[in-house]
Formats: structure tokens, C-alpha cells, sequence
């Protein structure tokens, strides 16, 4: 097995709490990249993009494998963030009732020591219930999603707003596929179990 440094190239606590499921020694770094959309960038341009330049952006000092994903939520064709506010999450939930919602992660993996990235995408798709507006507010004060994509949290209360699942890893719903990612580092010598 080769002796790289584990980095996860992001401060979401979401990520790592991920990625400690893997039971394997890691530190994580900030990233330093832009992620403004770029004119007509598809979703899936997006998270690419974003996974790699996050992958590529964080300055590490030993022979290091570094990690990078990026996700957006897509409603009716539309790249949606974030939503940071209450009026926002309950605006969002309320447009996602009753659809099937597409997320898009990218994934990336960069070898510092050979200075190259390799990328996936997953998707997953969210088939949300019927909802009411109560329901929608009820969810939002408890759960206060703010700062995730799509305004929920499936791993927690979110669960309840949803139908069905659909995607080969749920990890990937929270923003890092955990699939993809042990096959990567496997790619590169770096044996999980």
C-alpha cells in the first residue's frame, strides 16, 4: 500500500462525518476555488468542474490524495443552491412537492505525488411526497436546513418528506458517494479495507 495522505478538500461537517465512515486516517483542507456557474455549464459541467478545482485547489505538503466533490440540486431544469434562509428552504420544498428531484455529485481524486485528477458523477433522484404547506414549515423550524442543497436533510427528519429513493449510494445524497470514492482510492493503491 502506498503511504499518501489521506485530504478531504472541504469544512462541510456533513462530508466528513462521511468519510469517518471509512475508518481511515484523513485531514481536511479548504478549498480555493470559484464556484460561480460558467455561461451554459450544464449541472453535470458544473459539478465536475467544481469537484476537481476543489481537488486541485488545496495546497498539501506531502504525497497526498486529495478529495473533491461538488453537488447541485436540479428542479424543473434549474441548478438550485442552498437555500441560507428559512423563507428560502420553505420556497424550495414547497416547488419540490410532489416531484422527482435530480442531484448531481461530482466527485474527484487528485494525486499530488503524479499530479493527476480522475473524476466520476452520481446522480440521485428524490421522489417527493404530496406536501402541505404546514408540513413544509413544520419540517423547515425543526430540521433547519439552511445549508443544504435542496433544503433537507435525508439522513435526519428529511426522510419524511420524501416516497422513494432512487440511486446506487445514499451517501451520495449527502454530498460525498462513498461507492465511487473507495474505488478510486483503490485505482491508486490506497486499500480502504
Amino acid at each position: 500500500m502506498t503511504n499518501y495522505q489521506l485530504v478531504l478538500a472541504s469544512t462541510s461537517p456533513f462530508r466528513q462525518q462521511l468519510l469517518n465512515k471509512l475508518a481511515v486516517p484523513f485531514i481536511t483542507a479548504t478549498p480555493n476555488c470559484d464556484e460561480t456557474p460558467l455561461n451554459n455549464e450544464t449541472p453535470i459541467e458544473l459539478v465536475l468542474r467544481l469537484a476537481e478545482g476543489k481537488a486541485k485547489s488545496c495546497q498539501v505538503e506531502h504525497e497526498s490524495l486529495v478529495i473533491g466533490s461538488d453537488q447541485v440540486c436540479v428542479i424543473d431544469g434549474e441548478i438550485i443552491g442552498k437555500p441560507h434562509t428559512r423563507g428560502k428552504a420553505i420556497e424550495q420544498l414547497t416547488r419540490q412537492s410532489g416531484k422527482s428531484i435530480t442531484f448531481y455529485t461530482g466527485l474527484a481524486l487528485y494525486n499530488s505525488k503524479t499530479d493527476t485528477v480522475t473524476s466520476k458523477l452520481d446522480t440521485f433522484t428524490v421522489h417527493f411526497r404530496q406536501l402541505t404547506q404546514p408540513q413544509i414549515e413544520n419540517y423547515v423550524d425543526k430540521e433547519e436546513p439552511f445549508f443544504c442543497a435542496g433544503s433537507f436533510k435525508s439522513e435526519g427528519l428529511g426522510i419524511a418528506l420524501f416516497e422513494r429513493l432512487e440511486g446506487k449510494d445514499p451517501n451520495t445524497l449527502v454530498g460525498l458517494p462513498l461507492i465511487d470514492l473507495i474505488d478510486m482510492l483503490e485505482a491508486e493503491g490506497f486499500k480502504v479495507l
